[in-house]
């Protein structure tokens, strides 16, 4: 684009600049990206990577309206009355709303393999509905699954909780088997003796 973007204006905030074209034939529309969101506009992060001015966006074309009082199973806040660029649907069960920044924000912490509805847990439709309304989902793994963050656990608890331990090698000591091996809470697993 180079030098044509220095003089393409942006159809959201009308500033030059725009680099950014819709990819609609015909369709003269510029913005810049970071005026997309606030604009409606939509850029989809799939090959071929395709953005979209707010009247040529992707729309869903679910059929449903949100009960009155749904809120957004993510923030827990309520969604609004109808399907807008802001207020999503799933397309498999009709019947979980969010808004689109929770949901982007849910996409960007889960990764493509663990992202689903958060009510019916469809994967596969509500995946593909989301790239194409432009949700950014990367390819990686789930934040929670960095750095260990659930290694401990794995960790089995390891010392004697008793009021007054009897084992002459101490609290942090145990048998694997015999008299001196540590019990662990029937229920919890939480607390030994």
């Amino acid at each position: 684009m180079g030098l044509l973007g220095s003089f393409q204006r942006c159809c959201v905030c009308g500033q030059r600049g725009a680099t950014i074209m819709c990819c609609m034939e015909g369709c003269d529309r510029c913005f810049h990206l970071p005026c997309a969101k606030e604009g409606s506009c939509v850029t989809q992060y799939i090959p071929p990577c395709r953005s979209f001015c707010p009247v040529h966006r992707p729309k869903q074309n679910v059929e449903a309206t949100p009960e009155p009082g749904t809120d957004c199973p993510i923030c827990m806040e309520p969604v609004e009355d109808r399907k807008t660029f802001r207020t999503l649907v799933c397309p498999a069960c009709k019947s979980a709303w969010f808004h689109r920044d929770c949901i982007q924000g849910l996409a960007m912490r889960s990764g493509a393999l663990y992202l689903h509805c958060p009510l019916c847990r469809n994967r596969m439709v509500f995946e593909i509905e989301m790239f194409s309304l432009g949700i950014r989902i990367p390819f990686r793994l789930p934040t929670w699954e960095e750095n260990d963050a659930y290694a401990d656990l794995g960790e089995r608890h390891s010392r004697c909780d008793a009021r007054d331990c009897l084992y002459p090698g101490g609290r942090e000591e145990a048998e694997e088997d015999g008299p001196w091996e540590l019990l662990l809470c029937s229920s919890c697993a939480a607390e030994g003796t």
